[in-house]
């Protein structure tokens, strides 16, 4: 059956086609596997263009998703009044701003790269599907699964950022794909759980050392845990994140820092981590000399890492600090635009041992004026240079779906002795005693409410707390009831700011994404 996506944006070279002529052309006259795949190398390499795809600064490799799953929450907010991170973060965002791109970062970006992973996809899976110049059958599986775990992955973050939206997962021609409307978000997620499930079936568990950067069976499964939590399907929640945590090769660390350690980026809770490079030559933004693509070298520690001008609180002592670091090899180089906001590092517990590295307000001796998310820095002049960070992206790790089973059970059965054991198993590392980290005795809505603070403290800055909120549905009232450095988003924000609106460049080329929804969810 044929189903409906919109990308209106084929301006864009495609990743693995890089021929512009391409949009001249009806895309089922090349889609012919002979042409353009004659070895299971040529797919690889395809597939690989997708990953590259998703470590654009509009996705994972700056704070492109970060805007929606972090920004505009009770965690972080910038350390200064910035442009680019302030319409959604103060809910002041409207269509002409989501076109607004700094520095390939925007909402029209994000649209754009989601759907040119899913257009590759869709040709990929065609050219692939009955080519026997590409390996055996149980090779082009496995390419099939894993593009398919990125179509996945992309159109869960599209209905989570404008719900219903445009789908197809075919090759279609350029008329059909410049007139589809938008597709029913249960819809989508339909399709999207298909293509997981069938990504876990048929994806490895684990991979070698030169390719952990690509996503497991498991990365899949964590995918399908968190939509059965938003559909509040708990039960298939429960059994999807017992898989992972019975039947995966993923374990928690004993230490909490541990799992941030940079000379660590595979460790054995991280169950998907994107894997960048620096110094890539001839890959540099012209833009910026020196200054490399997000697609090579991850720009998103700078966005941590503190700027000295905006430190220390003693400003007299700035030349003591800037000494102190460089005999470190260390430096406050970064933009300092992702801090913990105020309400998070006042709420902070002071016994949890996660404080230390989610709440830094003094280094080396010197107070600071804002509280940094070290865990997320990485402050080494040689290895981690700014904006040409090496750190890997963490996605997903394991500690999240303990917290997504016990959840599932309490919601299923209470707070039983399994819900506890999940939880503990996390809150355990994080205090010194057990009487600190033991709940026992709580009632459901009381094991709801200590969740809802156990996920913030746990996985801060990790870009799932919006998501969070909105499945509770309690983003409105956690917004209005906190005070910002800045913005007033607890006055801006409105029931309609779960979704983003589709940006206006599209609407003009496509009026027909108006036809469901006149409001643009909410924004006209």
């Amino acid at each position: 059956m044929k189903t409906k996506y919109i990308y209106l944006y084929l301006f864009v070279a495609l990743s693995f086609f890089n021929c512009e002529s391409f949009l001249e052309e009806d895309p089922r006259s090349l889609v012919s596997p002979e042409t353009f795949f004659a070895s299971e190398n040529d797919a690889r390499q395809a597939i690989q263009g997708m990953y590259a795809i998703l470590k654009n600064n509009s996705i994972y490799g700056q704070v492109g998703l970060d805007h929606f799953y972090d920004n505009g929450a009770d965690i972080i907010e910038p350390n200064r009044a910035a442009n680019f991170v302030e319409p959604i973060g103060n809910y002041s965002m409207n269509e002409a701003l989501a076109d607004v791109s700094v520095q390939k970062m925007s909402v029209s970006d994000t649209w754009k790269d989601l759907y040119r992973v899913i257009l590759n996809v869709n040709v990929l899976i065609d050219r692939v599907t009955g080519n026997e110049a590409i390996g055996n059958e149980s090779v082009r599986t496995e390419i099939i699964a894993e593009a398919r775990f990125m179509r996945g992955l992309c159109y869960w973050h599209i209905t989570n950022l404008w719900g219903d939206a445009p789908y197809y997962t075919e090759v279609l021609t350029l008329e059909e794909i410049s007139a589809l409307g938008r597709t029913a978000e249960a819809t989508i997620i339909e399709g999207t759980l298909q293509d997981l499930q069938f990504a876990q079936d048929n994806l490895p568990s684990v991979y070698p050392d030169a390719e952990r950067g690509r996503a497991s069976k498991w990365a899949a499964a964590i995918i399908m845990a968190k939509i059965y939590m938003k559909q509040q399907d708990w039960q298939q929640g429960l059994a999807k994140s017992e898989e992972i945590i019975n039947q995966s090769p993923h374990s928690l660390l004993p230490n909490y820092n541990d799992v941030f350690d940079p000379s660590n980026e595979y460790n054995a809770e991280i169950i998907w981590s994107l894997d960048f490079a620096r110094d890539i030559t001839g890959q540099f933004d012209p833009a910026f000399p020196g200054r490399a693509f997000a697609g090579n070298s991850n720009w998103r520690p700078s966005m941590f890492n503190p700027r000295l001008r905006d430190e220390p609180l003693n400003t007299d002592e700035r030349g003591a600090l800037r000494d102190a670091l460089t005999a470190r090899g260390e430096a406050f180089n970064g933009t300092g635009l992702q801090v913990a906001s105020q309400d998070f590092a006042e709420k902070f517990p002071l016994n949890d041992l996660r404080r230390e590295i989610n709440i830094v307000n003094n280094y080396l001796g010197f107070d600071l004026v804002f509280p940094y998310m070290a865990k997320f820095w990485n402050l080494s002049l040689e290895m981690s240079p700014r904006f040409n960070h090496s750190d890997n992206r963490m996605v997903f790790r394991l500690a999240d779906v303990y917290l997504m089973a016990a959840e599932c059970e309490n919601e299923l059965n209470g707070p039983t002795s399994k819900a506890l054991n999940f939880m503990h198993a996390v809150r355990s590392r994080a205090y010194a005693t057990q009487a600190e980290w033991d709940i026992t005795g709580v009632s459901q809505q009381g094991f709801r409410e200590a969740m809802y603070d156990e996920r913030k403290w746990e996985l801060a800055g990790e870009a799932h707390r919006r998501y969070d909120l909105i499945r509770w549905g309690i983003l409105l009232d956690v917004v209005q009831n906190l005070e910002y450095r800045f913005w007033k988003p607890n006055e801006n924000i409105r029931p309609f700011h779960v979704k983003l609106p589709i940006p206006l460049q599209e609407l003009e080329l496509n009026p027909a994404l108006l036809e469901s929804d006149p409001t643009n969810n909410g924004y006209r």
